[in-house]
Formats: C-alpha cells, sequence, structure tokens
C-alpha cells in the first residue's frame, strides 16, 4: 500500500473518531437524563401497578371483559424500539424477542403496533399488518401518548378483534446491560402484574428492599364495579406503557453511548495501527533509496 492511501486512511479514520466522541459525548448527558427519568419513575408506576394488583384478584376484575381469558389466538402486539441506529443491539434483541413471541402464530392473527421507526420497518418487510406506527424520536413524551394507545388497544380487546395485548421493549437494567422483555397487558391477571412489578423493583439499591404487593382477599368498589374498573384499567394500564417507554429510552440511550465510546476506541486503535504501518513503509522507502544511492556510488568510484 502506498505511502499517500495509508495517510488518507489514517485522516478519514481521526475524522470518524470525531464524530464517534461528539456522538458519545450527546449520548451521555441524554444517557443521564433519561436514566434519571425512568429510575424516578419505577416509585411511581410500581404504585400504580399496586392497585392493579390488588384489584386483580378480586371478582371485580375477573368477571370484567378486560379481565377475562379468551381461547382466540388473536395478539396484539406493541413494539418499543428507537427510530435511530448505532445502539449496538439494542433494536435487534428488542426485534428477537417479539419475533420469538409471534413464532408459529398466522400473520393474521398479529396486529403489531410499532412505537419507534425500526420496528415499522422490520414488520412491514414481513407482511405484518402495522395497525399504528409512532414515531421515537422526543425524550419527553406526555403520557396521553400512551393513554391513546391504550384506549384503542382497550376497545379493540373489547369488541374482540384480539384476544391478548403484549408488549416487547428493552428494559433497562444499567449502563452496559439492558434486557428485550415482553410482558403481558390485556387480559388483566395478577400473574402477569407480578412479572412486571418484579421487573421495576431493581436488584439492589434504592427500593430493591420492597414488600410483595398481595392481593386482598376482598375489595368493595362503589358505586358500580364494572365502571369503576372499566375506567380505572385503562389509565392504569397506560403508566404501566408509559413507565415502559422510559425504560426503553433510558436502554437506547445508554447503548448508544456504550457503542460510540466503543467506536472511538477502535478508531484509536486503528489509527495507532496504520501509523505503525506508515512509518515501516516510510522507513523501508528511505532504506531503499539510501541502498540505492550507496549502490550508484559505489559504481562511480570503480
Amino acid at each position: 500500500m502506498a505511502l499517500k492511501d495509508i495517510k488518507t486512511k489514517i485522516q478519514a479514520t481521526q475524522r470518524m473518531n470525531k464524530v464517534t466522541r461528539a456522538m458519545e459525548a450527546v449520548s451521555a448527558v441524554k444517557m443521564r437524563k433519561t436514566q434519571a427519568a425512568a429510575l424516578q419513575g419505577r416509585a411511581y408506576a410500581r404504585g400504580a401497578l399496586a392497585i392493579l394488583t390488588r384489584l386483580a384478584g378480586t371478582n371485580h376484575v375477573k368477571e370484567h371483559p378486560l379481565g377475562a381469558e379468551r381461547s382466540g389466538d388473536r395478539l396484539a402486539l406493541i413494539v418499543i424500539t428507537s427510530d435511530k441506529g448505532l445502539a449496538g443491539a439494542l433494536n435487534s434483541g428488542v426485534l428477537k424477542k417479539a419475533a420469538e413471541v409471534i413464532e408459529g402464530r398466522a400473520v393474521e392473527d398479529v396486529t403489531v403496533y410499532a412505537y419507534g421507526r425500526k420496528a415499522q420497518e422490520y414488520f412491514s418487510r414481513r407482511g405484518y399488518r402495522v395497525a399504528s406506527a409512532i414515531e421515537n424520536k422526543q425524550d419527553e413524551i406526555p403520557l396521553s401518548v400512551m393513554e391513546g394507545l391504550v384506549s384503542e388497544l382497550t376497545h379493540g380487546f373489547l369488541a374482540g378483534e384480539f384476544d391478548k395485548v403484549q408488549a416487547v421493549y428493552s428494559n433497562f437494567k444499567s449502563t452496559f446491560e439492558q434486557v428485550p422483555t415482553m410482558r403481558r397487558l390485556l387480559p388483566l391477571s395478577l400473574p402477569a402484574l407480578a412479572e412486571i412489578v418484579a421487573g421495576i423493583i431493581p436488584a439492589k439499591g434504592k427500593w430493591s428492599d420492597e414488600e410483595v404487593i398481595e392481593a386482598p382477599a376482598n375489595y368493595e368498589v362503589e358505586s358500580s364495579g364494572t365502571d369503576v374498573i372499566g375506567i380505572l384499567i385503562p389509565k392504569l394500564v397506560a403508566v404501566a406503557l408509559y413507565h415502559m417507554l422510559l425504560e426503553s429510552k433510558a436502554s437506547e440511550h445508554s447503548a448508544r453511548m456504550v457503542a460510540m465510546k466503543n467506536a472511538s476506541d477502535k478508531s484509536k486503535e486503528v489509527v495507532r495501527d496504520l501509523t505503525r504501518k506508515f512509518n515501516k513503509v516510510r522507513q523501508a522507502a528511505i532504506t531503499r533509496e539510501v541502498s540505492e544511492i550507496v549502490s550508484g556510488r559505489e559504481a562511480l568510484s570503480s
């Protein structure tokens, strides 16, 4: 390889390093902000889910259409991904988990609600019906967006358009660990809620010693149990879904920061290797020129 080509590669890699370092810095700021939002929202999400958990074991919920188990296989799947890439294996992990959820189901039995362009493109290419596609560009998203989505899902569930509502997202564990996770939202059940609450409670640190939520033996709902449950469940499910979005946002920026840091470190390594190669080639060229000069002088002397 010529010296000019090596030097061009070094310069290109150095420019790439500047870009990845800038993206790493931006992602670090967004990561701290979204992590704080997700962690601070855990207590509120757990409180909302605690209400659902306490109600889930009552006859009011068991007799309500939103808590009735169905034998059908029609599924409404909410998939939360990002709009942008450069986040390592974050989106591919979520999409792989979603593919596992719908494995064995007919295409016509799955209705996808894509929150993020990556999910929309993935399922559209495979022939699935994407009932709703929402952009996932902004970090600050109002709860009303999730309430509108849950309202649409609730009406579809009550109308018999699908028999289950599930969500797939990336659950934030730490800056270096994000876990693709599936949660069932409807029909409402105590085991499904217990899984969501268990996922919110961290393994250690703040709130790690929270007690297990137990459903009471009896609950009195006034005035009409059916009316109260019908209003309460969609609102609290929207809170749970909104918290999943917060966790997904924290996961996205954490994964992108780590990916950009790895890219920056790798570009430095490439520059170092190319510089070493450049010096070797230049030294060989100098040695060859010196040898030619010496040989020519000896030939003239003789």
